[in-house]
């Protein structure tokens, strides 16, 4: 029987530095690495989909024309008319990523605008992915939307993922963050925050914190990152592990969380235990932050990577 992943959230046109001073365009953003990813890890009886808007312009086609090409689902891709894909530019210095954006007229903003759309995109999956960038996009209501529509889901027997990925300038401010990523933690069995951008927002001095603050809200699992630090896992059903990762120099660390939500997700569908998924999420990190760009298809070549 298929079984069905889906991330929810937005996809941009990326402009990514190149050797040279040169750009090369491509398509990416948090949830839609993750779901790129996640098609590799899965076995073909998983369905993988993406749940956003696109506009109905060029661009818009060629981006669903690239999601299909790479084996996602779009039949959860809604088309807005008079709205378009955002842009965002990477520049890069010594392996670190700086973002200029070009979002305000986003179709993904209005992804959970439209109840019955989201109560049908959220509808019979096994897995849902989003992220505080998902969050931190719409507007306020909209926001309170989809977390509601995530714990029907959720009550419906999926798995709800959330990935904290914390963008403070998309936010109306500190505190609307700190109450959306709450929100957003409360709808998720699984939680993946990372420790550097929790401890600013919440004050967290150590992982015992963050993992008390979202296993109070309800997750089953809290898996903090810390950079090139050791990653601390927590589960109900087995307690907290911590797991060192192998040293990495960075070439280009977009897409580090996203392809790590990927790796874990993915490993835990198959039923690997807490270790052995925090293993295999930190190996691909590490594989993707060895190169330029969101999205690193020759890692996998020549088998899984």
């Amino acid at each position: 029987m298929t079984q069905s992943f889906l991330a929810v959230g937005e996809c941009m046109v990326e402009m990514a530095q190149t050797e040279g001073g040169l750009y090369r365009r491509g398509f990416a953003g948090d949830t839609f690495n993750t779901a790129w990813y996640a098609r590799r890890l899965l076995p073909g009886d998983w369905s993988v989909a993406y749940g956003s808007a696109i506009g109905t312009d060029a661009i818009s086609d060629e981006m669903a024309a690239f999601f299909e090409a790479e084996g996602l689902d779009i039949s959860a891709l809604a088309r807005i008319e008079g709205r378009s894909p955002g842009l965002y530019m990477i520049s890069l210095d010594r392996g670190e990523r700086s973002f200029s954006y070009w979002r305000s007229h986003s179709a993904a903003r209005l992804l959970a605008d439209d109840a019955e759309r989201l109560q049908g995109m959220l509808e019979d999956r096994d897995v849902v992915h989003f992220s505080g960038i998902t969050l931190a996009i719409l507007a306020p209501e909209a926001r309170i939307r989809l977390c509601n529509a995530l714990r029907e889901a959720r009550a419906r027997g999926a798995r709800v993922c959330f990935d904290t990925n914390l963008r403070p300038r998309l936010w109306e401010g500190a505190e609307a963050m700190r109450q959306g990523i709450l929100m957003g933690a409360a709808a998720a069995d699984i939680v993946l925050p990372s420790f550097d951008e929790d401890s600013e927002l919440f004050g967290d001095a150590a992982a015992d914190d963050t993992i008390t603050r979202y296993s109070g809200q309800g997750a089953q699992e809290v898996v903090v990152k810390d950079g090139a630090g050791a990653l601390t896992i927590w589960t109900e059903e087995g307690g907290k592990t911590v797991l060192s990762p192998e040293p990495v120099e960075p070439v280009d660390t977009t897409a580090a969380g996203d392809s790590f939500a990927a790796g874990w997700l993915a490993a835990r569908a198959m039923g690997e235990g807490p270790e052995e998924a925090g293993r295999r999420a930190m190996a691909l990190a590490a594989k993707v932050i060895g190169a330029h760009g969101a999205l690193v298809p020759q890692i996998f070549e020549g088998g899984e990577a």
